[in-house]
Parts: structure tokens; C-alpha cells; sequence
């Protein structure tokens, strides 16, 4: 029977935990020493491997903290964890047991990061610090409303532990995580590699992102656009200005974005201007295809899901997505119910200031096929018409793939330009043709007069066509009859002469 003589005295108590306090204040001194000693005798790399163990071994003797810093903060991206995803690759060392390396055809240089489960240690200002990987896949259902189906996908939940001694935490917060964002940013304006979006299977959970990205790897830069130089200018001024602005549109209360419809006919370079735009500002590009979107939720969720100082492009706005109006309607598995109001909101309403440093751009072929709505300033700042070729385009074009500046039949084809509707991508498939500059020039001549002669027959065709709708005689076909009828008098009188004689 339990009784008050067998539990252990007062001064017994305090003397056990004075010990237990004594014996770990003196394992903790000793781990400080060694790492003393051994940062001052070992090697790095076998320093790292020895303190790593060490820090296995006694961990929660050291009152460590571990911070962990998830892929994503909510829908957005966590910047601290990308900066120090960038800022870890320094990082690597020989005594890394795994490794992941890749490299995109175009790539110059291998890429190379850590695999989940493994640790760095990194010394900042004398002080140790441990990074881990660590990576959980989670299956996620999917409903599919078209087939009336239901799928099963896995996902990645990415996080990296950092952890340290208590003692360090404030300097933890305060000084070297931004330095690791401040050396993050510097490296990635190094080796900038601009990346294109794409939108995945949508499964309505944001978790992990629902963007998957390649490296854009399209060479188009403003040098060799076939844009005319006055028009190119204008935008990349507008663009130099847009991102230095920061505390202007701070200032003002607006959303740091711009927006800009690209319109014309197809082939007329939309898609490489975008390209362009992106290479010439080292910006992300974000392919938002309003197709694949069943809601207004969506739309929003992948704003928020994407990083700043990127390029949102919505492609062929007038026949992407039939939008309905302002009313929201009940949702119906077969429609979409993206609605105009939705859209207008994601623009320019109070979701369009989830994120900095962002530009959107629409494009149409049929630019009077947009809703009012969505042309005014604000929504699309900076209309830009992308024209047929121009002879200033040409010379850009036969620049960049004959690397010519002048030829006998530059004459020729600049007047043939100014009389035929011919895009520039027209012109760039006749110069592809022959590597001998002679050879393609001419074909490019002799293509750019069938046009001219195709232009001159669909206008007469068009001309009798009108006649024809209206009723009245055709004067040309006129003229042509009476003459049929002069001759046939003249040749009667002949026969007649002739009888006579």
C-alpha cells in the first residue's frame, strides 16, 4: 500500500535535478568545445560529417530549435523557401552522400540539388547551422465532371528544416535568414533562367502548386523582332519605367501591374513579343488558359498561386472562354462558370493586389470582339497592334536569317510590302528556304507578286460579286460586250462587201 514514507524527500529531489542540471550544462559545454576544437583542427568536410553525428547524438541535450519553412505559405509561394532552395546549392559539399543533377538541352551548366533526407551545415558568423530536405507525397482525389469519374493522384509536400541553437534565434530572424534571401537574389540574377507555366490537372487543392514549369528556351529578344522601332521603343521604355516604380504605385494606392493587349492578325509575332518581353525583364511566364477553368474560385487561386515579377498570358481572350454576365449562375457540371465580373476582378479588382511586379497580357486576333469592359486603362493599359511586315520588318528578318543589311532586290521586295498584306511569319518561312541569300530573296520577290496578283484577283471577285448584289451591269463586262458587238457588225459589213464585189 502506497504510503507517504516511500516518496523520496524534498532535498532528495532538488539534489537529483542539481545533478542532472550540472551533468547537462557540462555536455552542452563540452559539445561547444568540441566544436571549438574541431573547427580549428578538422577539415570542412570531415568537420561537417563529424558535427552532424554529433549533433544526432545529442540534440536534445543542446536545446536545438528546428524551423521549418514549407514550400508554400497558404496558396502562395514561400519566398524563404525558394531563397533557400537557390542559396543551399552553394552550399554542397564532397560529403554529401545524394545528389540530384538535370539539365535542359539549352542548359549550360549542369543543375544540381540536394535529394530529400540529406543535411548541409553551414557556418555564419562562427555559428553552426543544420539544412535538411524533406519531401511527403500525399494521394489527392479527383472528380472529373465530363466523364463522371473519379482519380487518383499523388502530390509533393516540400518543406526544408533548419535548426540551430535556442540561444541563436533572434540572430536566426534578424540577420541570417536575410542574408540567405539577400544571396539568393544575387545568385538568381546571375543565372536567371526564365521559366514558362503551364497549368496542370486541376484538382480544386492547393497544397502544392498547381503550376508545372520547363525553361523558356525561345531566343526572341526586341532586337530581333520584325516590329516596327518606333512601336518597340515605346514599349520598352514603358516596361524600364513599370519596374522601377515600386513606390510610385505605393504611393498612389494602385496594384504594382500593367496590363497589355497585343492585337492583329496570326503571324504577326504576338506570341514572340511575349517571349521577348520576358527574356528583355528576366520575368516568369504564367500560361493561363481560361478554358481549363470551372470557377471564379479558380481564377483567384491561381493568382495568388503565382510568383511575383512574372508575365500572365492570357491567349486569344475573344474565343478562350465564352464569359457570361456579371450574375454568377448555379453551378453546372458540363459549363464553365468563369463570368466576366470574375475576370474584371482578377484584373483590376482587390485579388489583382495579391502580388507585385506583375504584368498581364492579352491577346486577340479580333480586338473589336472584346467586351468594352475589358479594354479601358487599368485592365489593358497599353494597347499595341501588331501590323503585316513592314519594310522596316523585313530588313530586321532578312538581317536575322540571311545576315544581309542590303541587296539588289531590297528595292523590289520593300515596294511589294507596301502594296500586299503579308505577315512576318510569312516572310521568315520564304527566307528559310535557301541559305543562299540570292535564291531566297528572289523566292521571297516572286511570292511577294503572286500575292499582289491573288490580292488583285479577290478585289475584282469582290467588285462583280457587289454588282451582281446590287443589280446594276458590270461597266468592265459592259465594255467587254460592246466591243464583242463592234466586231461582229464590222466583220458582217465585211462579208457583205465582199457579196458585192
Amino acid at each position: 500500500m502506497f504510503s507517504l514514507t516511500s516518496m523520496p524527500s524534498t532535498t532528495s529531489v532538488l539534489s537529483t535535478y542539481t545533478s542532472f542540471a550540472a551533468s547537462a550544462m557540462l555536455v552542452r559545454s563540452m559539445i561547444n568545445e568540441v566544436k571549438t576544437i574541431t573547427s580549428q583542427l578538422m577539415p570542412q568536410q570531415l568537420q561537417e560529417s563529424f558535427l552532424s553525428r554529433l549533433a544526432g547524438l545529442f540534440g536534445n541535450l543542446s536545446s536545438e530549435m528546428t524551423l521549418i519553412i514549407d514550400e508554400y505559405s497558404g496558396l502562395s509561394i514561400n519566398e524563404i523557401y525558394q531563397a533557400s532552395e537557390v542559396y543551399l546549392t552553394t552550399r554542397i559539399t564532397p560529403s554529401i552522400g545524394q545528389l540530384k543533377v538535370s539539365k535542359t538541352p539549352r542548359q549550360k551548366n549542369l543543375s544540381i540539388t540536394i535529394n530529400r533526407g540529406e543535411k548541409i551545415i553551414d557556418i555564419f558568423e562562427g555559428i553552426h547551422f543544420t539544412w535538411e530536405f524533406v519531401s511527403t507525397e500525399k494521394q489527392k482525389s479527383h472528380y472529373d465532371f465530363e466523364s463522371y469519374s473519379q482519380s487518383t493522384e499523388v502530390s509533393e509536400h516540400r518543406s526544408i528544416k533548419l535548426s540551430f541553437s535556442k540561444k541563436y534565434r533572434e540572430m536566426v530572424l534578424s540577420t541570417y535568414l536575410p542574408y540567405v534571401a539577400d544571396r539568393s537574389k544575387a545568385i538568381q540574377e546571375e543565372k536567371k533562367a526564365v521559366k514558362l507555366y503551364s497549368l496542370g490537372q486541376f484538382n480544386g487543392e492547393y497544397d502544392g502548386s498547381p503550376w508545372g514549369s520547363i525553361h523558356l528556351e525561345h531566343p526572341s529578344t526586341f532586337d530581333t523582332l520584325a516590329m516596327d522601332p518606333k512601336q518597340k521603343r515605346e514599349l520598352m521604355d514603358d516596361l524600364d519605367r513599370f519596374v522601377k516604380r515600386r513606390e510610385f504605385y505605393k504611393r498612389v494606392g494602385k496594384a504594382w501591374k500593367r496590363g497589355y493587349l497585343l492585337y492583329g492578325p496570326p503571324g504577326t509575332g504576338k506570341s514572340s513579343l511575349i517571349a521577348a518581353m520576358a527574356n528583355y525583364l528576366k520575368f516568369d511566364i504564367y500560361d493561363l488558359e481560361l478554358t481549363n477553368l470551372r470557377s471564379n474560385s479558380e481564377l483567384r487561386r491561381l493568382l495568388v498561386s503565382a510568383a511575383n515579377r512574372s508575365i500572365l498570358v492570357i491567349e486569344d481572350i475573344d474565343c478562350s472562354v465564352e464569359l457570361k454576365d456579371r450574375q454568377y449562375e448555379g453551378f453546372d457540371h458540363g459549363d464553365s462558370q468563369l463570368t466576366l465580373s470574375g475576370l474584371l476582378n482578377f484584373i483590376d479588382g482587390l485579388w489583382s493586389s495579391c502580388g507585385d511586379e506583375r504584368i498581364i497580357v492579352f491577346t486577340t486576333n479580333y480586338k473589336d470582339r472584346i467586351d468594352p469592359a475589358l479594354l479601358r486603362p487599368g485592365r489593358m493599359d497599353m494597347h499595341i497592334h501588331m501590323s503585316y511586315c513592314t519594310p522596316c520588318g523585313f530588313k530586321i528578318l532578312a538581317d536575322n536569317y540571311l545576315r544581309l543589311k542590303s541587296h539588289c532586290l531590297f528595292s523590289e521586295i520593300e515596294g511589294l510590302l507596301k502594296e500586299v498584306e503579308v505577315t512576318p511569319a510569312e516572310v521568315a518561312e520564304e527566307l528559310m528556304k535557301s541559305d543562299d541569300a540570292d535564291i531566297a530573296l528572289t523566292g521571297l520577290a516572286a511570292f511577294l507578286q503572286q500575292k499582289k496578283q491573288m490580292m488583285k484577283c479577290t478585289e475584282e471577285s469582290k467588285l462583280e460579286e457587289e454588282v451582281k448584289e446590287e443589280g446594276k451591269p458590270n461597266p468592265k463586262i459592259e465594255d467587254s460586250e460592246r466591243t464583242k458587238k463592234k466586231k461582229s457588225r464590222k466583220a458582217r459589213r465585211g462579208k457583205k462587201h465582199a457579196m458585192k464585189g
